[in-house]
């Protein structure tokens, strides 16, 4: 199974300075990668290109285009008192846009019966990303400008959308929320930021049935989050086979997360990701892209992430 690796230093280049989401993040993940030798070396490594006008249209209208453009050429240090920016900042977050595409590209170039999977390491995250609205570190949504293209570009019927970070992922949920053909399943800490999520939330219109929020109070147990995602993973696999799977991999979701109140190890992130390989496997072809969003724990982000990438054998279980 080749995986790949989809990353450029210009991600360094959104400048938060001392902001939780800041450039330490994606330089203590490459230096966990590096030092697995066996993985780094078995990893392709791919540089993005800028998501175009046209890929970020099938989730953003332009109101959000032209605020953050502006803000930025003016200098302005924020968006909301959350969400800091730069002058680099819009063409960053277009460049992290257009790493998620390059992933689902890549996934959709495999050969025969070789899986392919990816991991776009990027920043700024996208996940509280509206339509119209940048938020919660995030500016535009990468996750779901991915699931877009995949559906314009490769005529992917039916995608999946699994968002594991503490936090909500109100954004891609408004975006979907009515879409009978991505489906968004999201466990995460609630209440909490950005206050959505509850099990209430399952979809509108042609899309009622195609969102599925498991809400979880702080402290609950490692064991128990991981049991209620494996549960969820059964019942979606039944109604939603999808031709394509993205991880909205949020980190901060593990214990000692300075912004988050969830007690995930790393044992439960490497168990999760085999049970959703094996999902993908059977359903997908594979076809796997995890987009980073969250992870704040500097002194253990990069080994949570260096055992997702691991990408262990796909799981028979479900």
């Amino acid at each position: 199974m080749a995986t790949a690796l989809i990353y450029d230093a210009s991600f360094l280049e959104h400048k938060t300075g001392r902001h939780p989401e800041n450039p330490e993040r994606l330089r203590v993940i490459l230096s966990a990668l590096k030092g697995d030798a066996l993985l780094w070396t078995k990893l392709e490594h791919a540089t993005p290109k800028a998501a175009s006008d046209e890929d970020i249209a099938r989730c953003h209208g332009n109101q959000l285009v032209d605020q953050l453009r502006s803000l930025c050429e003016r200098g302005v240090p924020f968006v909301d008192l959350d969400t800091v920016i730069s002058r680099g900042s819009y063409d960053v977050a277009r460049l992290a846009a257009g790493a998620a595409i390059t992933a689902v590209d890549h996934v959709f170039a495999a050969n025969g019966t070789e899986g392919r999977n990816a991991f776009a390491l990027v920043r700024p995250p996208g996940h509280h990303a509206t339509p119209n609205r940048a938020m919660g570190f995030c500016l535009f949504n990468n996750a779901a400008i991915a699931a877009r293209y995949a559906q314009a570009r490769y005529g992917a019927e039916r995608v999946l959308i699994i968002d594991w970070d503490v936090h909500h992922g109100n954004g891609t949920q408004d975006i979907f929320y009515s879409d009978p053909t991505v489906f968004y399943f999201s466990t995460h800490q609630h209440p909490f930021y950005p206050g959505t999520g509850a099990a209430s939330e399952t979809g509108e219109g042609k899309g009622e049935g195609t969102t599925l929020n498991i809400p979880l109070s702080e402290g609950t147990s490692g064991r128990a989050h991981h049991q209620a995602f494996i549960d969820s993973l059964e019942a979606i696999q039944r109604k939603f086979p999808p031709d394509l799977v993205i991880i909205s991999a949020g980190f901060d979701s593990r214990r000692g997360d300075p912004l988050g109140g969830l007690l995930l190890e790393d044992s439960d992130f490497q168990e999760m990701t085999r049970e959703v390989m094996g999902l993908a496997e059977r359903h997908a072809s594979a076809r796997v892209v995890s987009v980073l969003e969250g992870g704040y724990n500097l002194d253990a982000l990069g080994e949570t992430v260096r055992v997702h990438m691991r990408r262990c054998r796909p799981s028979r279980r479900l």
